[in-house]
């Protein structure tokens, strides 16, 4: 995905200010081998771009002046409780060098596994992305989590996925195979009940 940034020679709040006035963007680029760079962004593009599942999780396009540099999205400062975007951190990729990021899961098949259709299961998901480490080039956009053959009361493990060439998974609390999701049957529970609870992350 691509996106238009342009340098910004002034800094600070009363800056920042101004811009997000001028319906613009406060922003900054870092990593690599050139120092970090404050940017500015037109507030409607990167809006609707924040908006998008890729956004978040793709090597970007960043159109730097008319020059190309693609980049990792890092983190979004949202003000309080407006629909406006404050502050948008980037790194920079190295085509070379893995990169550590986290890729959203996509749980398919549901209504038609038997945990649902035979059980009527109650599907629990406990993670909705995971950390991996790759190189740019392998970077997928999901993870797929086939649950064609969920049954009632059985879990999935990460081990019981098939990951994309290139990519390792980061464990989550130094657990290298977690409980993704689970099919809860009413009046009973999973197999890996309590090793769920465990694994679920931290709200």
């Amino acid at each position: 995905m691509q996106f238009n940034a342009t340098l910004r020679s002034v800094q600070g709040s009363s800056a920042s200010r101004r811009l997000r006035r001028a319906s613009k963007v406060p922003a900054i680029v870092y990593g690599g081998k050139d120092q970090p760079a404050n940017i500015e962004l037109d507030h409607n593009e990167i809006f609707h771009a924040l908006r998008k599942e890729l956004f978040h999780s793709s090597v970007l396009d960043m159109q730097l002046d008319g020059k190309s540099q693609p980049v990792l999205l890092r983190s979004v400062q949202w003000h309080p409780y407006k629909q406006i975007v404050m502050h948008v951190d980037f790194q920079r990729v190295d085509a070379n060098q893995k990169l550590h990021t986290k890729v959203p899961l996509h749980f398919t098949n549901a209504d038609s596994s038997p945990a649902v259709k035979l059980s009527a299961a109650i599907i629990s998901h406990l993670f909705t992305d995971i950390e991996i480490s790759c190189l740019p080039a392998d970077l997928p956009q999901f993870i797929e989590v086939d649950l064609t053959n969920l049954v009632g009361g059985a879990s999935i493990h990460l081990a019981d996925i098939t990951m994309p060439k290139g990519v390792s998974y980061l464990p989550h609390r130094g657990d290298a195979n977690p409980v993704l999701v689970t099919a809860i049957v009413k009046g009973g529970s999973s197999d890996d009940g309590d090793e769920a609870k465990a694994a679920a992350p931290a709200a």
